[in-house]
């Protein structure tokens, strides 16, 4: 089991493995962060640059 802080704040989450971190944060994601669930400007290139960067940041820890 891995705990990694949120990538906007200071809240952990935990997770087996990536998928379950990430499922885990989106509860999270939606009460604390609604704008950027909610950001239309996102496109499909910005949510792949995400899954990349925190796979990373998981993966290392």
């Amino acid at each position: 089991m891995k705990t990694l802080k949120c990538d906007l704040c200071e809240v952990t989450v935990q997770g087996e493995t990536f998928e379950a971190w990430m499922e885990a944060l989106k509860p999270h994601y939606f009460e604390v962060h609604p704008e950027v669930m909610k950001d239309s400007s996102k496109t499909e290139e910005d949510m792949k640059k995400w899954m990349i960067e925190n796979k990373a940041r998981f993966e290392a820890a």
